[in-house]
C-alpha cells in the first residue's frame, strides 16, 4: 500500500514556476519519495537515498542534457 501524499513534507525546487514539477520528500528509512505537482494525490515513487543521490550527480554532470537537445 502506498503512503498518503500528506504524509510527508513535500519541497518543490525554487526554479519551478508553474506547477509543472517534480516534488520531494524525504520518507524515513533511507528513503525519497517523489510526486508530480500537477498530482498531488497521483503516484508516489520512491528511491533509495543512494540511488536519488546518484541520479543528482549524474543531473549536475549533465549526463541527461541529451534529452534537451535537437
Amino acid at each position: 500500500m502506498q503512503p498518503s501524499s500528506r504524509a510527508f513534507q513535500w519541497r518543490t525546487s525554487s526554479a519551478c514556476g508553474h506547477n509543472n514539477c517534480v516534488q520531494v520528500a524525504a520518507a524515513g528509512a533511507g528513503m525519497v519519495a517523489v510526486r508530480d505537482s500537477k498530482n498531488p494525490d497521483g503516484a508516489i515513487l520512491s528511491y533509495t537515498a543512494d540511488e536519488w543521490r546518484d541520479f543528482i550527480i549524474g543531473a549536475k554532470r549533465g549526463e541527461f542534457d541529451f534529452l534537451f537537445e535537437g
